[in-house]
């Protein structure tokens, strides 16, 4: 099967959109469960085939945000660990390594792991802070404020 570099582009944004709609969406079937982890493995998957390093800590980012929004945390924590190897290697900053502070707080929270988890939390709240682009810097925070404290 031949795809262009461009509809595995436009495969990975459709997937990636599909799988925030599920994420925010309140009332999921068990099927809208299972869809939501193929669609964020399969965004993640065509990210790999034709981005760079910051598609790819963000598709592992989203696989990490779908596992904890179903309460997987060690499957959230496995995510969120392949997008911290992803963010040391090519030394991300600002936005995507708010990112990796979330999804790390957020796993350890599932997992009980509680000083962890704050560690984490407050490492994302200081770089949320720095963060210049508004829109940017209110994601993050949006997504802070759904980790219980």
């Amino acid at each position: 099967m031949n795809i262009t570099k461009e509809q595995h582009r436009e495969l990975a944004v459709n997937l990636l959109n599909q799988t925030r709609k599920l994420i925010n969406k309140q009332h999921r079937t068990e099927d809208e469960d299972l869809e939501m982890i193929h669609s964020a493995q399969a965004s993640s998957y065509h990210w790999r085939l034709t981005g760079n390093y910051i598609n790819w800590s963000r598709g592992e980012w989203l696989t990490s945000r779908v596992y904890a929004t179903l309460g997987s945390g060690e499957e959230a924590l496995r995510h969120a660990e392949a997008n911290k190897r992803i963010a040391e290697k090519y030394m991300l900053s600002g936005y995507d390594a708010a990112l990796v502070a979330e999804a790390l707080a957020r796993a350890y929270q599932l997992l009980g792991e509680t000083e962890y988890a704050k560690a984490h939390l407050a490492q994302a709240h200081k770089l949320a802070a720095a963060i210049e682009k508004e829109s940017d810097r209110q994601h993050i925070l949006s997504e802070l404020n759904t980790i219980l404290e």
